[in-house]
């Protein structure tokens, strides 16, 4: 998928974009807090239907402004043209269109523009909690499995409705508490299996690029922990309920799981360095775009990379440069203040870029030959 033109009004600090695109590498080169990161959240936005930052759809609105839009104009790997518009005016509902014909749900959007974003915020993968760790699942699986994401919608309604119940002041309804549990176990046991798989395919290739980027230098390690595992969910569920009536939530489930990131034998949240870090969250990165298109739609995802070399060392930024600059990825969008970083990448493309600047939400470009910096 290429995107070929974007048009922004009153997202964030960008009053009015209107920007012809590079099929291969755009550069967005600016001081922090010019506007960089929120060109590339929307064309997130466009993919997913909402902001990479910010979930409140009202806040991503520019200040003193009653409306925002995004509009899209793609080209399929086939070359067949798509429009995606989304649009919000405040205190209604946002409208999402593609090709002029509104979706009567998000979720069917899910999936038809891969994207794959690499970002500062990333780090909370290894810091944070295991919800940064479930979502980073559910991101890349509902991109390509229709199934998947239905299932997640519907556990993530029987929990959210069993939670409701335990909370109760009086004994609940035992029939209603029973009609929530089966529909936490049905559809949990569907998002476990297709987690399994996922990750039993995922793990090879994130691996590999690991050791590229890293030189061999060091091992990682991934693997997946869920309450599923340990036979009969629902039986597991029901088992606890007393308990979580004494809690007031769920505690068994795979609204629980995780994934065990390592270092060699240790977790990398305790032993890695920031370059290490950096590393290991890139390679997860450009892996879920591998898996992407070719698990997916055979679709090649957008690549948006936000200010990633930061706390890399010279030899890991050039293998980095090497696997962006192949063939091996489509479009790609990149932020950085640094222009020698973006210099040296550039000397590797072959063929057209393009490199805009920045500043105060007002973002100006020129298209540039590959050939023209040998």
């Amino acid at each position: 998928m290429i995107l070929k033109r974007i048009s922004i009004l009153n997202y964030k600090n960008l009053e009015q974009v209107e920007l012809e695109l590079s099929p291969k590498m755009n550069c967005l080169i600016g001081q922090n807090g010019m506007g960089k990161t929120n060109l590339l959240d929307a064309v997130y936005y466009l993919s997913f239907c909402k902001s990479a930052t910010n979930p409140i759809d009202s806040q991503n609105m520019m200040h003193n402004q009653d409306f925002f839009m995004i509009q899209g104009m793609y080209l399929t790997d086939d070359g067949a043209p798509e429009e995606v518009y989304c649009g919000m005016k405040r205190k209604q509902k946002k409208q999402f269109k593609r090709n002029k014909k509104e979706y009567s749900r998000l979720s069917d959007h899910i999936g038809f523009i891969p994207l794959v974003m690499v970002s500062p915020s990333d780090s909370e993968l290894i810091a944070g909690g295991s919800e940064e760790r479930r979502r980073f699942m559910d991101v890349v699986i509902s991109q390509y499995d229709k199934e998947y994401l239905d299932s997640l919608i519907k556990y993530n309604k029987a929990l959210a409705q069993r939670n409701i119940l335990l909370k109760a002041e009086h004994e609940p309804d035992e029939e209603l508490m029973n009609v929530w549990e089966e529909m936490m176990a049905s559809a949990g046991m569907v998002v476990y299996r297709k987690r399994v798989a996922f990750i039993q395919e995922f793990i090879p290739t994130f691996q590999s690029f690991y050791s590229f980027v890293s030189q061999d230098k060091e091992q990682v390690g991934l693997s997946y922990e869920s309450h599923a595992s340990q036979g009969d969910l629902l039986q597991l569920i029901r088992e606890n309920r007393q308990r979580d009536r004494i809690i007031g939530y769920s505690t068994k489930g795979v609204h629980k799981d995780d994934l065990m990131m390592q270092l060699g034998d240790y977790p990398i949240k305790r032993e890695g360095s920031q370059g290490q870090n950096k590393t290991y969250l890139i390679a997860l990165k450009l892996a879920q775009f591998d898996f992407l298109h070719r698990m997916g739609s055979r679709t090649t995802p957008l690549l948006l990379l936000d200010d990633i070399f930061d706390k890399l060392d010279a030899s890991r930024v050039e293998q980095i440069i090497k696997l962006v600059a192949s063939d091996r990825f489509g479009q790609i969008f990149m932020t950085d203040t640094n222009r020698e970083h973006l210099d040296r990448i550039l000397k590797k493309i072959e063929g057209e870029y393009k490199v805009f600047e920045v500043k105060d939400g007002v973002v100006t470009g020129r298209m540039e030959e590959g050939d023209e910096k040998e």
